[in-house]
């Protein structure tokens, strides 16, 4: 198996850094430029980019992502090789997964390359911690449409869990470093959460749920409005009397 190796693009700023407005003296223009001032420059912010690209955007209706926000201090799972210089793409996906006792189950799976299927997706490789080392991303789609998702980090030659999450038809992108987890709500819409290296572990610094707006009602009009005219006037007649 030939893991895929994805590196994002060196942004240059990272995700969450505000531009600083300089408060100069004397009176500015009406554009709040000072006399011989230039625009200052505006930094590129990162949009989203699909891991498993095939994964993104065209997954039924079903509930949302789950979190795992009880993790214990990330250790390191035992029975593995020391990772080398090639990094965890050097590393048989199997073998991780049968030595992480919550993927465990996952390690028996085939490999799959496009959706509709149950078991793995192929592993890919994204610097998530900013030490230039990518992390290995592993996805896993059940009979059941539930999905699970797993990360894992190497320090010093020892393999870590660094993420576990798990929804239904997960869609996975990344934001310069951070992790952006989506998946359709049963309600309409879909739930996006993100994650961020901590220093630890993958935490989650967003959850958000977007619902579709409901329809706006049609207005049904008379034939004669339809047209363009106005509907004739109601005519009242008055109640007949009697003879003389």
């Amino acid at each position: 198996m030939n893991p895929i190796l994805r590196r994002p693009a060196l942004l240059g700023a990272a995700p969450f850094a505000a531009l600083a407005a300089l408060a100069l003296p004397g009176c500015a223009g009406p554009t709040g430029l000072g006399p011989g001032e230039s625009a200052p420059s505006v930094s590129v912010q990162p949009h989203p980019e699909a891991v498993w690209p095939a994964w993104s955007g065209s997954s039924p209706r079903s509930p949302g992502a789950e979190a795992s926000t009880r993790q214990p201090p990330p250790r390191p799972l035992k029975g593995l090789p020391t990772v080398g210089s090639q990094g965890l793409a050097s590393l048989d996906v199997h073998a991780v997964l049968r030595a992480d006792p919550r993927t465990k189950p996952l390690a028996g799976r085939g490999m799959i390359d496009r959706p509709g299927r149950a078991g793995l997706r192929p592993p890919m490789f994204v610097d998530l911690t900013g030490d230039k080392k990518p992390e290995m991303l592993v996805a896993a789609d059940t009979e059941s449409g539930r999905s699970l998702l797993a990360v894992y980090t190497e320090r010093d030659g020892k393999v870590y869990p660094i993420l576990f999450t798990s929804g239904r038809n997960l869609s996975v992108e990344t934001i310069g470093p951070d992790l952006l987890v989506r998946t359709p709500c049963s309600e309409g819409g879909e739930q996006a959460v993100r994650f961020h290296w901590d220093g630890a572990r993958m935490s989650t610094v967003s959850d958000i749920k977007n619902y579709r707006k409901p329809p706006k009602p049609t207005v049904t009009t008379e034939p004669s409005e339809a047209a363009g005219q106005p509907s004739p006037p109601a005519v009242s007649t008055p109640p007949s009397r009697g003879g003389p």
